[in-house]
């Protein structure tokens, strides 16, 4: 191996873990304030308002958006973090076809932990766990 290869190795690792900081920063999964107990009554409230016209009123999705009465987004798949990072960054689509969820700016972590309490109730009444 050439010194200059062995230079360029070092440098790009270097750069990686100095981008990771940054990268892990900008990805850092949202938290609800600490002791809140989410509430599955005022969930249902927050869906209709901020979900619920792409995945459905029902849950049981639409043309815009995949059902959440699904095995997919059962707790051992999708995590309630999942929710978290998808309301915050957005979710490039990669299990249904309806493309690319946009961040849900208007949703804070505390109102996700409501609306998670609200599909994790609908989801067990229908079997998923």
């Amino acid at each position: 191996m050439s010194n200059t290869n062995g230079l360029r190795r070092v440098l790009g690792s270097l750069a990686t873990l100095l981008a990771l900081p940054v990268a892990a920063q900008s990805y850092q999964v949202p938290q609800p304030s600490a002791g809140l107990m989410p509430n599955a009554s005022k969930g249902k409230g927050l869906y209709e308002k901020n979900c619920a016209s792409c995945h459905g009123p029902d849950l049981n999705g639409s043309d815009k958006g995949p059902p959440m009465l699904h095995k997919i987004y059962e707790p051992s798949h999708h995590g309630d973090a999942a929710f978290q990072m998808a309301a915050k960054n957005g979710v490039r689509a990669h299990h249904w076809k309806f493309g690319d969820m946009a961040p849900v700016p208007a949703v804070t972590p505390d109102d996700v932990a409501h609306i998670v309490a609200y599909i994790r109730m609908e989801q067990r009444k229908a079997g998923i766990q």
